[in-house]
């Protein structure tokens, strides 16, 4: 392993970024000046090493704590609609913000309003999101706790936070760091290894980025898609977005979402929509899903008779009480139970059995089962006929309506937003379901404040580039959506997604967790990684 470090400011780096050319294995293949984040004037460290051939390790901490990021006690302001279940939220209107503030001062406590000015994205943010409510400026967490237990006693609620995870304009905000942040360099020039993606022993369970990196035998890897958590939303562990692995599309696209693909022709980031149908007796009928509870559409991005709705929106579970869904092998050891019913299928594609009223049982080796819910239920009965050929087919369609050819060294996980697109930024939290329009609350905190993420992308000379960011602490901030997309384009990528972050960011080298997971239990079990193995 080649070892060199670094700390420098930000003049000095890109001196020596152009001067290491010629110190061989020591010298970092990314080059980007500096990290984007905070004042250009930061002091910037780098430790640069080499995992296997090919693939290049750097773990970068840039800047440090400033007198600008301070606790404080950011109120949940009562929601102002009719609806007396309405939930408090962080962001109100002016109106409704200062009436917070004025039901504090009446019991003593001095308040502060505040308009949350957003950075301008491709298709969302730029000027203000609403006012908030916070109180006092801290030294430590345990002092806003104080101010918060009397916000509590007032009659309304909140919570302490670390100024530096606001995601406003530095300028507004005065962070000056720290970020740690961890970046694999795959070069297809030298690399001899594999680069794909692993859910382990099945979709339906979690493991964590370290476990899969074990079960693999992988030299390093990262967290990946976005995936299912809750089982109110279904499956934990399954994809919430597309999946193929070796070649075998096992979950479908939401709606138009971009994805990382990674193939023998490289790696690129691609937005998918999906066609799917069972062919048995009489007409075709269409798939609603493929390897996923029925009814439960996470992220949403199905069909159009969906609820609320068919288009991308993150983080929601949409419905569909009428559905008829696909599974193979890969989602668990038995499908998932409820009234309705299922067809058997073998290997051969030849009706074994059909459970009428029920649905949930195993899944033959090599064969398949498809179930239906609701007003579907007739139709699969219809088709499927006990010793009779029942086809099921799935294919992906790229964004220009061509079917998409898939072979064994085909990799696809789900993500969002795009981050870069031809060289140039263009996050689309927009596009991606990450801003609805009627929630600002949601885009506060999932895009606009900082957060730990998984970015990847390809740069110009066809090197695949894996990073993580540390976030959620005051040891590392984290990066806003905006933010994210800086630092793809720093590293020179082309084209860049952001992937499955918060608590699930892991990156994992040689056996051991790299980053620090923000949850508080330490790495999160997640649905897939990407995972780097030698030849």
């Amino acid at each position: 392993m080649t070892l060199r470090r670094t700390a420098l400011s930000g003049s000095a780096l890109l001196a020596l970024s152009l001067a290491v050319g010629g110190l061989g294995a020591v010298a970092s293949p990314l080059r980007p000046d500096r990290l984007p984040l905070g004042p250009a004037d930061l002091s910037e460290s780098r430790v640069i090493s080499t995992l296997q051939p090919g693939v290049t390790l750097t773990k970068i901490t840039r800047g440090q704590v400033g007198p600008g990021s301070t606790w404080t006690v950011e109120v949940a302001i009562p929601s102002s609609s009719p609806d007396p279940d309405a939930p408090a939220t962080a962001l109100s209107d002016k109106a409704g913000a200062d009436a917070a503030a004025a039901k504090l001062k009446a019991a003593g406590l001095e308040a502060r309003v505040e308009d949350v000015p957003t950075p301008r994205l491709a298709d969302a943010g730029g000027g203000s999101l609403g006012w908030r409510v916070r109180l006092g400026a801290f030294a430590t967490k345990a002092e806003a706790d104080v101010v918060r237990t009397k916000v509590i006693a007032a009659g309304l609620s909140g919570s302490s936070i670390y100024t530096g995870w606001d995601g406003e304009p530095d300028d507004v905000s005065g962070s000056t760091g720290p970020w740690q942040v961890q970046v694999l360099t795959i070069d297809p020039k030298k690399f001899r290894g594999r680069l794909d993606a692993s859910y382990g022993l099945d979709l339906e369970a979690r493991e964590t980025t370290s476990t899969l990196a074990t079960l693999t035998g992988a030299t390093a890897a990262v967290n990946a898609g976005f995936f299912v958590l809750d089982p109110k939303a279904g499956a934990p562990g399954d994809p919430a977005g597309v999946a193929v692995y070796d070649g075998r599309l096992v979950s479908e696209p939401t709606a138009g979402r971009p994805a990382l693909v990674i193939g023998a022709r490289g790696t690129s980031v691609e937005r998918f929509r999906w066609r799917g149908e069972v062919r048995g007796h009489g007409r075709p009928l269409p798939l609603d899903g493929l390897n996923r509870v029925p009814g439960l559409i996470r992220n949403c991005g199905g069909t159009t008779d969906d609820l609320p709705t068919a288009k991308p929106l993150h983080d929601v579970t949409c419905t569909d009480a009428d559905e008829l869904i696909a599974y193979d092998a890969a989602y668990g050891v038995a499908t998932p139970s409820g009234p309705g019913a299922e067809a058997i299928v073998d290997r051969r594609g030849v009706v074994t059995a059909i459970r009428p009223t029920t649905r949930g049982g195993a899944i033959p080796e090599g064969g398949r089962t498809v179930q239906a819910t609701g007003q579907q239920v007739a139709g699969l009965l219809a088709a499927a006929k006990v010793g009779k050929r029942l086809e099921i087919k799935a294919s992906l369609i790229d964004a220009r309506g061509h079917t998409v050819r898939l072979d064994r060294r085909t990799t696809i996980v789900n993500g969002g937003p795009e981050l870069v697109r031809d060289g140039r930024i263009n996050a689309t939290p927009k596009a991606d379901g990450m801003a609805p329009a009627d929630n600002p609350n949601f885009y506060y905190g999932w895009a606009h404040k900082r957060n730990p993420r998984t970015i990847a992308g390809v740069d110009g000379q066809g090197r695949t580039v894996l990073i993580t960011a540390d976030g959620r602490g005051v040891g590392s901030l984290g990066l806003g959506i905006g933010e994210a997309a800086a630092v793809a384009k720093s590293f020179g990528l082309r084209e860049a997604i952001n992937l499955d972050g918060g608590g699930s960011t892991t990156m994992v080298a040689n056996g051991k967790v790299l980053n620090t997971p923000s949850d508080a239990t330490g790495e999160r079990p997640v649905g897939d990684a990407l995972v780097i193995t030698p030849r």
